[in-house]
């Protein structure tokens, strides 16, 4: 019997040392893959994310959550444009930057525009969030605002002229240049 006992006391030792052996193992290895982790590059978008600067945009027509009518000919002087998704997580993050801009854009309300790209249900929180300061448009992956923006990735940004030139684009608000004022 004590030889049966020194057996089991014995198999228990070196299960737990093997077991300390393994997890000091594992333990090296989460250390390796957080280093790793750390040192990846972050993500970054396309360079570019829609027409570039000095670029035209195609002809579009959208209809508004209000049902106005937009197309390219109706563009002010200038026009401040964003293109929003509900499924991305930078948009939420560049969202009150641009309802910010959005306030104190030249013509206000008249000369924003905003297009979400989703599902409609999905995108009726953020078309609320904008209508106070744009003309809200909702549309479908593909849709005419979209591309004729060949809007590439969320959430992008432009200020076109009238004649439909890009004066300045890009996927942070910042991107657009000085900030206008009032």
């Amino acid at each position: 019997m004590t030889a049966l006992l020194t057996a089991a006391v014995l198999l228990v030792g070196a299960l737990c040392v093997l077991n300390l052996v393994l997890t000091v193992g594992v333990i090296r290895r989460l250390r390796e893959h957080t280093e790793l982790i750390q040192n990846m590059p972050r993500m970054q978008p396309p360079e570019q994310i829609m027409l570039p600067a000095g670029e035209t945009v195609g002809p579009f027509t959208a209809v508004t959550e209000d049902g106005t009518e937009v197309s390219r000919d109706d563009l002010a002087e200038e026009t401040l444009v964003a293109v929003f998704s509900p499924t991305c997580s930078a948009c939420a993050e560049q969202l009150p930057l641009f309802l910010d801009r959005a306030r104190s854009f030249p013509g206000g309300r008249a000369n924003v525009l905003a297009v979400v790209v989703g599902d409609r249900e999905e995108a009726a929180a953020q078309a609320e969030q904008l209508a106070p300061v744009a003309r809200v448009a909702i549309e479908d992956h593909g849709g005419p605002v979209a591309k004729a923006l060949d809007v590439r990735g969320f959430p992008a940004f432009a200020r076109l002229a009238a004649d439909g030139r890009v004066l300045a684009s890009g996927y942070r608000t910042d991107d657009l240049g000085v900030p206008v004022a009032a």
